[in-house]
């Protein structure tokens, strides 16, 4: 039997009804005000989005008092700000660089109202259950996930500014951009101002890091973990890139400069002086702190005239109606930790079943607990 944690999600862009189906959830992992927190968490700015969706959710069955039952968790989220007709010139003419080309080249038909299934509405589902996940992973391993937006177009975040030890979630929610630096936040709002206002977009990146991940997730061939990751991030609508650990600047290092040496901690622990390897060495993650970088590209539909072609096979002109991001990166933060926290309890549930549960050399196999870091040690 396949060890999954699984997930459905049904609904378009605008239909009444957004529904969740959290499948094989664990006993007494839930209430329904953690759903509801992370649900909106995706937030809604000037400089995102001027859409007022409610973001409200119902939970229909798998909660019983709180606490999640070992059934099925059926959540249903209101559609309610939508605009149909907004969107009455896609049904003959297709916006640049968004979907409508290929649902058409593949299914021969698609949603003209707002991309259908290409939209990014559809990704509520996936906060609603990445909630489920991070509670999970917190309770189970004290396992954390923290994601903050690191650039918007040529405003970058320099990387010694953030200390990953230390990062909160306050600092990263201190402000709408959804960076934890003050300074490079404001810069990063000015930037999404500028391009609001002309009718244009702009893209970004979301950093993503996870400390205290239990040591052994993940497998050393087609199933290792930065492999699983990097499908789960790519998933998400508008990325056009994943970098993992050192990324593609480890390509400027010699082997020595990179090479993570090994010691042993105060504790016993088999740790790493550097962490270029991101976390993970193997595709199996070694208890470090993993962290990526997902690019976003600047949002297709906006409100600038460009030229295209119909469905008819004739050129044409175009402007989007309607309600668009000028930047989709401070939204895509919430969505990059829910598909990290789904890929994580996907393999913290392998683990326990291929490794923990019959050993074959319990002194060198890993419990799945986090390496016990020493700040820790004294709380």
């Amino acid at each position: 039997m396949e060890i999954t944690f699984v997930l459905q999600h049904m609904g378009n862009h605008m239909e009444e009804v957004l529904v969740v189906l959290l499948m094989d959830v664990l006993l007494a992992f839930l209430s329904l005000k953690l759903i509801c927190k992370w649900i909106l968490t995706e937030g809604q700015s000037r400089i995102t989005t001027p859409r007022k969706e409610t973001d409200t959710c119902k939970i229909f069955s798998g909660v019983s008092e709180g606490i999640t039952t070992g059934t099925p968790i059926h959540v249903s989220v209101p559609n309610t700000d939508q605009r149909g007709h907004d969107y009455s010139e896609m049904a003959v003419a297709y916006r640049p660089s968004h979907a409508d080309a290929t649902y058409d080249m593949k299914y021969g038909v698609r949603s003209v109202q707002g991309g259908g299934r290409s939209s990014a509405r559809e990704t509520i589902g996936r906060v609603a259950s990445g909630a489920v996940a991070k509670k999970i992973l917190k309770e189970f391993s004290g396992t954390e996930i923290l994601a903050y937006v690191s650039q918007v177009h040529k405003i970058v975040l320099p990387e010694d500014l953030i200390d990953h030890d230390t990062l909160t979630l306050d600092q990263i929610e201190s402000n709408i951009v959804r960076c934890p630096d003050p300074e490079y936040a404001e810069k990063m709002i000015s930037a999404i101002d500028a391009v609001r206002v002309r009718g244009d977009s702009v893209g970004g990146v979301v950093t993503c890091i996870v400390r205290n991940c239990p040591r052994g997730l993940g497998s050393p061939v087609f199933d290792k973990l930065e492999a699983e990751l990097a499908k789960a991030a790519m998933s998400l609508p508008a990325t056009k890139g994943f970098q993992f650990g050192s990324g593609f600047a480890g390509t400027f290092l010699t082997g020595s400069e990179h090479n993570d040496e090994f010691y042993i901690d105060e504790h016993g622990n088999t740790r790493t002086r550097t962490n270029r390897s991101g976390g993970i060495q193997g595709g199996i993650s070694n208890g470090e702190i993993i962290n990526m970088r997902i690019a976003f590209k600047p949002t297709s539909t906006i409100g600038k005239k460009q030229k295209t072609v119909t469905r008819d096979k004739k050129e044409t002109e175009f402007i989007a109606r309607g309600r668009h991001d000028p930047c989709v990166v401070p939204r895509a933060v919430p969505m990059v930790e829910a598909m990290v926290a789904l890929v994580l309890v996907d393999q913290l549930m392998a683990q326990y079943a291929q490794c923990n549960l019959f050993p074959v050399n319990s002194d060198l196999q890993e419990p799945l607990v986090p390496i016990l870091r020493p700040e820790e040690a004294l709380l």
